[in-house]
């Protein structure tokens, strides 16, 4: 006796909606990377570059050929002082 494929839709609408979230969800990523792929296995110097690059161009995996840093990088330092206690 067969399976009447009535059966099977409510299946495949939820395997279909899997595929279409998952899909979605690897798109923006891509799209939020400067358009390219993330990155695995980043140790701390990775973190530091990546979030000099962040700093200079806006995007975390950015990067710029420019010799001279743009206005107001020399303030945005990344290194914060320790709060006195008073």
């Amino acid at each position: 006796m067969g399976v009447p494929f009535e059966a099977l839709l409510p299946y495949g609408i939820m395997l279909g909606m899997f595929a279409v979230s998952g899909v979605g969800l690897a798109q923006l990523r891509y799209m939020q990377n400067g358009s390219k792929r993330s990155r695995r296995g980043l140790d701390a110097w990775d973190r530091v570059m990546m979030d000099r690059d962040r700093r200079l161009t806006g995007f975390a995996r950015g990067q710029t050929d420019k010799a001279i840093a743009p206005e107001g990088f020399e303030l945005n330092n990344p290194w914060t002082m320790e709060k006195r206690f008073y």
